[in-house]
């Protein structure tokens, strides 16, 4: 939708036009019955309000038919029609790990001595929970269900399971890395999904191979714009992660050729009547293309609809 006049209010990545509520208003007069959920759909194909990988901004559309609504500006269907996004309020059964995922004997070997290392993204449902089951068994952070974006990866070499990875969205704000790159708000806000996160790095307990990690996240940082590009329709420009000082040092994400901008607050995520703390983690990045930084700074990146 093409725009004459100035924003009147922005939200998330998006500047909101007279237009666009005067649309917004047309479709709730003609179309009484529909639900919130209908609506919301409706609005976000209408008003091409799309996810880089194409899909519906369902949270950024719901969030401002509340403030108009709360602006008296629209009036909305019940707010017991309104569904917030499909799944998010289905409890997902708890990881509890079986046999499938018992300790093996000890490996230890050399590097050069296994047979070539892969990532392996899990394919079947069922090799989906045995990932899950690892992670809840060996990683200190346990497995917490993803959502958005994400891929996971098993480690292998030959016959042999090494561990697991998990990509999944950067985090939302971070003051060293927002600074290291140099965007602003509005340029963050649009651009963040170019920015993934290794939430989830696994080396098995009884898998003692030197150098492997570093050589893994070598591996990754190669791999995963195509991966990405398959699956989700768009290449990310960039890694991050989030490393415990008081557990490790970050070897294998400075072997591996990492950045390290700096670490985090300790403050987590402000949500209104919430705040808690936890201990600052470093800040590694990895860039996967030369000019990150001018593509995080400007409007030339692209999902999969704009292509």
């Amino acid at each position: 939708m093409s725009h004459l006049s100035q924003p009147v209010m922005i939200q998330g990545d998006r500047e909101i036009f007279s237009e666009d509520i005067d649309h917004i208003c047309t479709i709730l007069e003609r179309f009484p019955s529909l639900s919130r959920y209908e609506i919301v759909y409706t609005l976000c194909e209408t008003l091409e309000w799309l996810t880089p990988a194409g899909r519906p901004k369902i949270d950024a559309c719901t969030k401002l038919l509340k403030r108009l609504q709360d602006d008296g500006m629209i009036r909305l269907p019940a707010l017991q029609e309104i569904y917030s996004h499909p799944g998010r309020h289905l409890h997902s059964s708890p990881v509890t790990p079986g046999t499938r995922s018992a300790p093996q004997p000890d490996l230890e070997t050399s590097l050069a001595a296994l047979e070539p290392v892969t990532l392996i993204p899990p394919g079947e449902k069922t090799d989906q929970s045995l990932w899950n089951e690892y992670v809840q068994r060996y990683h200190y952070l346990g497995y917490k269900k993803p959502f958005g974006y994400r891929q996971r990866y098993f480690i292998e070499a030959g016959s042999h399971r090494l561990g697991c990875i998990l990509l999944s969205g950067a985090a939302k704000s971070l003051g060293a890395r927002d600074r290291w790159i140099g965007w602003n708000e509005r340029q963050r806000l649009k651009n963040l999904p170019w920015v993934l996160n290794n939430s989830r790095s696994l080396i098995f307990p009884w898998v003692k191979i030197p150098n492997l990690a570093s050589h893994v996240l070598g591996k990754l940082a190669r791999q995963v714009s195509d991966d990405w590009m398959q699956r989700w329709g768009f290449r990310p420009v960039l890694l991050e992660t989030f490393v415990d000082p008081q557990r490790f040092h970050g070897g294998c994400y400075r072997a591996a050729g990492w950045e390290l901008p700096g670490r985090t607050t300790g403050a987590g995520l402000v949500r209104q009547g919430k705040q808690y703390r936890t201990t600052p983690k470093l800040i590694f990045t990895k860039p996967l293309q030369a000019d990150f930084r001018r593509l995080l700074c400007s409007n030339q990146l692209k999902g999969k609809t704009e292509l």
